[in-house]
C-alpha cells in the first residue's frame, strides 16, 4: 500500500505588511530596470529608497514582494501613473504569493458579497484561519498576536484596493476595476 505524504503550507507573509504602493514601485523600477546585486544594494541598502528604518526590513521587500515574475506578465503598471491601476497590480502581487489571502477573498469576502453583509467581521478571519487549520496544522502553533497581525492586514488590503471602505469599520463597497 502507497502512502502519499503531503505536507502543505501557507505562506506565512501577511505579517510584512500591507500593499505598500510607493516601496513597490521603487522595487519594479529596479527590477524592470534589470539591476545587479551591486546596483540593488548600493539603491535600497545604501541610498535607503525604501526610506525603512532597518537595512533587514528593506532586503526583505525584494523577494517578499513576489513582484518580478509578476512584472514580466503585468508589463510594469506599478510603474505607471495611475494610482489605481498600481494599487490593483500590487493587490495582484500578493495574491499571486499568498494562497491564504485568495483563499480569504473566495470564501469569506466573497461569501459576504453573495449575502449581501454590510461589512466584515474581525472574528470572520479567526474563523477563517480555524478552518483553514485542517489544511495547515502549524497554524495552530501561530501565535494570537501573529493571527491578529495578518487579519489586521488582509482587511487594510482590502481597503487599500477599494473592496472595504476602511480597515476599521470593515464596510463591504463595489470595486472598479482599471482596465
Amino acid at each position: 500500500m502507497n502512502i502519499i505524504s503531503h505536507n502543505f503550507h501557507y505562506n506565512f507573509d501577511l505579517i510584512g505588511g500591507s500593499l505598500m504602493v510607493r516601496e513597490s514601485r521603487i522595487v519594479a523600477e529596479l527590477l524592470l530596470a534589470g539591476v545587479d546585486d551591486a546596483a540593488w544594494k548600493a539603491a535600497i541598502l545604501d541610498k535607503n529608497r525604501l526610506q525603512k528604518a532597518r537595512p533587514a526590513t528593506a532586503r526583505r521587500r525584494r523577494s517578499a514582494n513576489g513582484l518580478y515574475g509578476f512584472l514580466r506578465r503585468s508589463g510594469g503598471a506599478l510603474s505607471e501613473e495611475d494610482d489605481q491601476l498600481a494599487t490593483q497590480v500590487a493587490f495582484c502581487a500578493a495574491l499571486a504569493r499568498n494562497l491564504l489571502l485568495v483563499e480569504f477573498l473566495e470564501t469569506v469576502v466573497a461569501g459576504a458579497v453573495v449575502t449581501q453583509a454590510e461589512r466584515l467581521e474581525p472574528y470572520q478571519w479567526d474563523d477563517f484561519l480555524a478552518d483553514r487549520a485542517y489544511r495547515d496544522p502549524a497554524i495552530t502553533g501561530w501565535t494570537a498576536s501573529s493571527r491578529r497581525k495578518m487579519g489586521q492586514v488582509a482587511f487594510r488590503m482590502l481597503s487599500e484596493v477599494g473592496l472595504l471602505d476602511n480597515a476599521r469599520s470593515r464596510r463591504l463597497q463595489p470595486l472598479t476595476l482599471t482596465a
